[in-house]
């Protein structure tokens, strides 16, 4: 026997690790005096392999709490694995949500910048059009293009106001979601600190 059979592939080499980590420093501990008078660091490495069913249900509350966090932080509406399960072997078929992805992406982009063009374009129409028309306007006799121009004028600056307003509303908007991506991210993080806090009381059990 190799490895712990009940422990998650992905968690077999730690284990291992954890039993070189004693070996490698057993003569530092007094309890553990003596080591290796009668048995070699091999011998009783393979020695704990075939025994690490028992070792490792020694640990076996601490790894159930290390895999309940990091299926938690994995999945966090999935089923809690257990120990000896299945596991996923990942072949999935990513390609729509990556396409997706790359769309909304684009779109996220596009969007911002109309809404900071429209406005700058329609005001500068707008100042265009209403300086020539009143400057026609004031000339006697006026020419008839004038008032189509002054009216044009009003139109643009009507649209740069719109522009400006729909602007404010999507930085509020952006605000939000960057507020709430900012609490997903303290989220996230309470998260990776749960699971590594997990993870070290399994080691430590593993290693007592």
């Amino acid at each position: 026997m190799k490895s712990a059979p009940h422990l998650f592939a992905e968690d077999r080499p730690e284990f291992e690790r954890v039993l070189d980590e004693v070996l490698r420093t057993a003569d530092r501990r007094p309890d553990l005096k003596g080591i290796g008078e009668r048995l070699t660091a091999e011998q009783l490495r393979a020695m704990a392999l075939s025994a690490s069913a028992a070792i490792t249900a020694c640990a076996a509350a601490e790894y159930q709490d290390y895999v309940v966090a990091r299926t938690r932080l994995r999945e966090p509406t999935a089923p809690l694995p257990m120990p000896g399960a299945p596991e996923d072997d990942g072949d999935h078929d990513h390609s729509a949500g990556f396409t997706g992805a790359v769309l909304d992406a684009s779109g996220a982009g596009l969007v911002p910048m109309l809404a900071v063009l429209a406005p700058v374009l329609a005001g500068t129409a707008a100042i265009i059009f209403l300086l020539v028309g009143y400057v026609l306007h004031v000339l006697d006799p006026a020419p008839s293009i004038a008032q189509p121009m002054i009216t044009a004028g009003w139109f643009f600056a009507a649209l740069t106001a719109a522009g400006i307003l729909l602007a404010a509303v999507g930085l509020l908007i952006t605000a939000l979601r960057n507020g709430s991506s900012a609490i997903r991210g303290e989220a996230l993080a309470e998260q990776l600190e749960e699971v590594d806090r997990a993870r070290q009381a399994w080691r430590q059990a593993l290693l007592e």
